[in-house]
């Protein structure tokens, strides 16, 4: 019986809460606070990852724009479709040691996120660089 215990204690702790943070995310603009974008997140392997499925028009911009600032082989390639969210792993509390990246400046960053504790249809994302970082709230799509 303590065997069954300790397992069933084991696996709450590995796997993520039952509000879970899979599914659509709207993000906004941090300036105008305005709709962004929708990041879908998604498992594979056990581990977090998130792609841009819209982009919200934007005056001046195309609406498939090119990733004209990122490197590699994202470099001018469609923002929409685009894995944006990587490597994820949860810890017990929230998902973290991924990376993010920020498609109009091409910037990764290290990423953590975690369901508001108030209100799980609210997604605190946090990038980094170093000591320094960026909390972001995406609420869940409609």
């Amino acid at each position: 019986m303590k065997l069954l215990i300790t397992l069933v204690f084991t696996i709450n702790y590995l796997l993520p809460p039952v509000g879970s943070c899979i599914g659509k995310w709207t993000t906004f603009d941090d300036e105008t606070g305005k709709k962004k974008s929708t990041v879908e997140l998604y498992k594979v392997d056990g581990k977090l990852h998130g792609k841009i499925i819209y982009l919200y028009p934007k005056e001046g911009r195309e609406d498939d724009p090119l990733c004209t600032k990122c490197s590699g082989e994202k470099k001018n390639k469609h923002i929409v479709g685009m894995q944006i969210a990587s490597g994820m792993i949860w810890n017990g509390s929230e998902w973290e040691d991924g990376s993010i990246l920020d498609p109009e400046n091409g910037k990764t960053y290290t990423v953590s996120m975690w369901l508001d504790k108030e209100n799980s249809n609210k997604l605190n994302v946090r990038g980094y660089i170093g000591i320094f970082y960026r909390t972001q709230k995406w609420v869940r799509a409609d």
